[in-house]
């Protein structure tokens, strides 16, 4: 049951939407930053996937006046979202994830921004993996075109699909905004609507920020604020687990038969499976000359990939 809540509060500057599962101590950090740096009316509304490591507690004990919304099983992260939308009362929407720090007063500048630029309908600000790196977030449409660039390796001499050569340090356009901060004036988000909860996890921000396209408004990156992405950082690929490797293809794949067609679809799943095969055999054959638990888990993840797409099955972990 949610909290009876008014359907607008005209002194609410900020809606932030928070989906945590099994996060409790980053989420602490997050709802710390955001209680310290944000001075506009605001309101924090946290929605756990029934985490199992005390996060619900946490929030209730250390942050009462945040709205909890206690899910009492994983509805995955669109969904999550859209149980926050639902009951966000603010002027502003602002989805952000509970691995990142905002520093600078970043939510009170990003907004201000987005009044200064009506024509915008979702925008994101800088994000450093560490107190000197820049991440590169934000990415081009991710169609079959550009899904081939990425998976055959063709980056360099194909830079578009991840804006390659562009170091965060000036405004852009861009297709999609990271998810981690996405901000939306609220008569944007009531012409667009929730999120497309058929997305699990991924692929939902590139959704979303196609259909506030498409309705007219700009998504951009600016650099006036930054905030700090916790998990930043690369992770090693034997970290990856099968499940979330293959959870992003299938995302994908959903993507691309929405907005590409069932021919977009057929692509995109013929672009994971050449990839797949082209790669499980280059992993494979080094394996055989010097095993390394890179190579294994890649081989590992190419398996895992070609068992979704040609035979539907999915990883239980």
């Amino acid at each position: 049951m949610y909290p009876n809540r008014d359907p607008v509060r005209s002194d609410c500057a900020i809606s932030i939407v928070i989906v945590s599962w099994n996060t409790r101590d980053i989420l602490r950090d997050c709802l710390d930053s955001v209680v310290n740096q944000t001075t506009l009316p605001h309101e924090v509304i946290v929605v756990d996937n029934a985490s199992t490591d005390g996060t619900q507690d946490m929030v209730r004990q250390s942050f009462p006046e945040v709205t909890l919304i206690a899910n009492t099983d994983n509805r995955g992260f669109a969904a999550a979202n859209n149980q926050g939308l639902e009951i966000a009362t603010g002027d502003k929407l602002l989805l952000l994830n509970p691995d990142t720090i905002i520093l600078d007063h970043a939510i009170d500048v990003m907004s201000g921004w987005l009044d200064a630029h009506p024509d915008v309908g979702c925008v994101g600000c800088q994000v450093f993996e560490d107190t000197d790196t820049i991440q590169l977030t934000c990415f081009a449409d991710p169609g079959p075109l550009s899904l081939a660039v990425i998976e055959f390796g063709l980056k360099r001499l194909l830079p578009w699909p991840e804006y390659g050569g562009w170091d965060r340090t000036t405004q852009r356009d861009v297709d999609v905004v990271s998810g981690m901060f996405m901000m939306v004036p609220r008569p944007v988000f009531e012409k667009v609507g929730l999120l497309d909860d058929a997305f699990f996890i991924y692929s939902e921000e590139a959704d979303w920020c196609r259909r506030i396209r498409n309705a007219g408004w700009r998504c951009v990156f600016a650099p006036e604020a930054r905030i700090l992405h916790l998990e930043g950082g690369s992770k090693s690929t034997a970290q990856i687990k099968s499940r979330m490797y293959v959870q992003k293809q299938k995302s994908k794949t959903i993507y691309a038969r929405k907005h590409y067609g069932r021919v977009g679809e057929l692509a995109t799943r013929g672009i994971f499976v050449t990839s797949a095969l082209l790669r499980g055999a280059a992993f494979g054959l080094l394996g055989l000359v010097r095993a390394t638990p890179d190579r294994s888990a890649r081989l590992r993840l190419s398996g895992a990939a070609i068992r979704y797409h040609l035979f539907g099955q999915e990883p239980a972990t």
